[in-house]
C-alpha cells in the first residue's frame, strides 16, 4: 500500500526453500540474492529447474544444455546451494500438465520444504509479455503444492517410491507492485546474488546487448530497497497457506 514500509519475510518460520524454474538462469535475475542471504542464515535452499535451457544459445542443444546446466552449478555455488535438480523437459515448448506437475510434486515431497518458491504465471508482467515457459512453470508450481500434500494424487510416489505426503506452509512468488513481503540483501547476499548471475559467462555473451550484472542488479535491488527502506532488497509476494482464510467484511462487500 502506498506510504507503507514493506515488511521482511519472516526466516525464523522456514528452515528449508525449493524454488522451482524453468531454465540455467531464471533465479539468477535478483532472487538468487536473497537466497545467499538465507544460506548464510542456515536455511537450507533447493533448486529445481525443469529444463536444461538447451534452446537458449545458438550452439547446437545438446552441447548447449551441457555448458548451461554447468554454470548453473557454478551460480549455485556462489550462493551456498548444494541441492540441484535439473529435469529434460523440453526448452522453449514447455507444457503445462500433469507431467509437470508430477515431478515438482515429487521434488517438494523429496526434499520437504517450508516455502516454495515459484514463477509468476500472469501473461503480462511490468517488464512486457513473459516467456511461455516461466508462465507453464509458474502454474505446474501453484498446482504441485497442493498435490503434494494429498497422498491420493499421484499416489505412486507414496506407494513405490517412499514419498510421503508434504504441506508446504509459504508459496513465494516475485514481487512487484503488488508485493507484500521484502529480503534485505544489502552488502553480501547482494554481492554473491551478482557473482551468480555472472557465472552463467557464456549465456551472457551470446545474447546481444546485455548489461552488466553488477549495475542493473543492483540497480533494481536499490528501487525494492526502497518498498522496504533499506538500501538494497528482493521482493515477494508471499502467501501463508497455513493461515486461516479470510473471511469478507463489511467493507469489502
Amino acid at each position: 500500500m502506498a506510504g507503507m514500509t514493506l515488511p521482511a519475510l519472516p526466516e525464523d518460520t522456514f528452515r528449508r526453500v525449493l524454488c522451482v524454474v524453468a531454465h540455467p538462469d531464471d533465479m539468477e535475475y535478483g532472487t538468487s540474492a536473497a537466497v545467499a542471504r538465507w544460506t548464510s542464515r542456515g536455511i537450507e535452499v533447493g533448486y529445481l529447474l525443469l529444463t536444461r535451457g538447451e534452446a537458449g544459445m545458438p550452439n547446437p542443444p545438446e552441447e548447449t544444455a551441457r555448458l548451461r546446466v554447468a554454470e548453473q552449478e557454478a551460480a549455485c555455488a556462489a550462493v551456498g546451494v548444494e541441492h540441484l535438480t535439473v529435469l529434460a523437459h523440453p526448452d522453449g515448448v514447455l507444457v503445462y500438465g500433469l507431467d509437470l506437475r508430477r515431478d515438482i510434486c515429487r521434488e517438494i515431497r523429496r526434499f520437504k520444504p517450508d516455502a516454495v518458491f515459484g514463477a509468476g504465471f500472469e501473461v503480462l508482467t511490468p517488464y512486457g509479455f513473459d516467456q511461455a515457459d516461466h508462465r507453464a512453470a509458474g502454474l505446474a508450481t501453484l498446482d504441485a503444492i497442493r498435490d503434494a500434500g494429498n497422498r491420493w494424487i499421484f499416489a505412486d510416489q507414496v506407494e513405490d517410491e517412499g514419498l510421503e505426503p508434504h504441506s508446504v506452509r509459504w508459496y513465494l512468488t516475485p514481487g512487484g507492485p503488488d508485493a507484500t513481503h521484502g529480503v534485505d540483501v544489502t552488502g553480501e547476499p547482494l554481492r554473491r546474488g551478482v557473482a551468480s548471475l555472472e557465472a552463467h559467462a557464456a549465456y551472457l555473451a551470446a545474447l546481444p546487448d546485455h548489461p552488466a550484472p553488477a549495475e542493473f542488479l543492483a540497480e533494481f535491488a536499490a528501487m525494492s530497497g526502497k518498498a522496504m527502506g533499506v538500501e538494497h532488497a528482493v521482493l515477494f509476494r508471499a502467501h501463508d497457506l497455513q493461515a486461516p482464510p479470510e473471511l469478507p467484511t463489511d467493507a469489502q462487500e
